[in-house]
C-alpha cells in the first residue's frame, strides 16, 4: 500500500444527501487504487499533476479552516474520494474534525482492511459507507484491477459487521458489468447488513468512456434487484 499525506482535492460546503439525516460538508480525497470504469470522479483516481495545479493544490488545511467556521451550523462531515484510507495522515485528520464536535462519515472501498481496523479502534467515525463493487468472484470486472485480493474486501466487510458502528453497503448498478443474478450473490455475501443502497449508473464523467458504449441499450431494473436482495439484508434503498 503506497501511502500519501492527507490530500483534499476539493470540498462541498453543504450536502443534504451524503450523510443520511444530517447537514454535512464533504471533503474529497485524492488517489485511488481501483480503476472502476464507472467512476464519476476520474480526476481523483490518479495523481495528475496538471489537475492538481488547475484545482489549486491541496485543500486539506483550507477545508479544516472552513469547518471551524461551520461549527454549530453543520451536523457532520463526510470524507470520501478517491479512497481516503490511502492517506497516512487520515487518522490525524479525522481527529481534527472530530475535535470540532462534528459527526464523521467515512466512505471507503474496503481495499485496506488494516486501515479500516485501525480507524474502527479509535471510534473517530460515526457512520461508514463501503462500496461493494460486484459479487466476490467477479470483483475484477468492476474494478479493472487485479492487484488486490478479494480477501481484502471480505475482511473489511467482516470488520464492519463486528464493529457495532453504523454502516451501509452500496453498489453502483451498471448495465454491461452487472446482471440481476449478481445481486443475489452480493446479498448472500453481506447477509444481515443493516442497509444496502443500489445506486443508479449515469453516463456522465467516466474513468473509462468506452463503458458508455458497453452499457448502451442495456437496462437493469433497480426494483427487481431490490426484490432479489431484500431476503438477505434489513433494508434496500434505491438512489437515482
Amino acid at each position: 500500500m503506497e501511502e500519501h499525506t492527507m490530500y483534499i482535492a476539493g470540498y462541498q460546503p453543504l450536502t443534504l444527501l451524503d450523510y443520511p439525516g444530517k447537514l454535512a460538508a464533504v471533503g474529497f480525497t485524492f488517489g485511488c487504487v481501483l480503476r472502476c470504469p464507472f467512476c464519476h470522479n476520474p480526476e481523483l483516481v490518479e495523481r495528475d499533476e496538471s489537475f492538481l495545479h488547475r484545482s489549486g493544490g491541496n485543500k486539506a488545511e483550507a477545508f479544516l479552516a472552513f469547518l471551524a467556521k461551520r461549527v454549530g451550523k453543520l451536523d457532520g462531515v463526510c470524507i470520501t474520494g478517491g479512497e481516503p484510507t490511502l492517506h497516512a495522515d487520515l487518522l490525524d485528520y479525522l481527529r481534527a474534525i472530530k475535535a470540532m464536535g462534528f459527526l464523521v462519515k467515512l466512505d471507503t472501498n474496503g481495499a485496506f482492511p488494516e486501515t479500516v481496523r485501525a480507524i474502527l479502534q479509535t471510534n473517530l467515525v460515526d457512520f461508514w459507507a463501503m462500496d461493494i463493487k460486484h459479487a466476490p468472484e467477479k470483483y475484477s470486472l468492476a474494478s479493472e484491477s487485479d492487484t488486490l485480493s478479494i480477501e481484502n474486501f471480505r475482511e473489511s466487510v467482516r470488520l464492519l459487521f463486528a464493529s457495532g458502528v453504523s454502516f451501509e453497503f452500496r453498489t453502483t448498478v451498471v448495465p454491461g458489468i452487472h446482471t440481476e443474478e449478481d445481486f443475489e450473490e452480493i446479498g448472500k455475501w453481506i447477509k444481515g447488513a443493516p442497509s444496502y443502497a443500489l445506486q443508479e449508473f449515469r453516463v456522465t464523467k467516466l474513468l473509462n468512456p468506452r463503458l458508455a458504449e458497453k452499457s448502451a441499450g442495456k437496462h437493469l431494473s433497480l426494483e427487481r434487484i431490490q426484490t432479489r436482495v431484500l431476503p438477505y439484508v434489513q433494508k434496500v434503498t434505491i438512489r437515482r
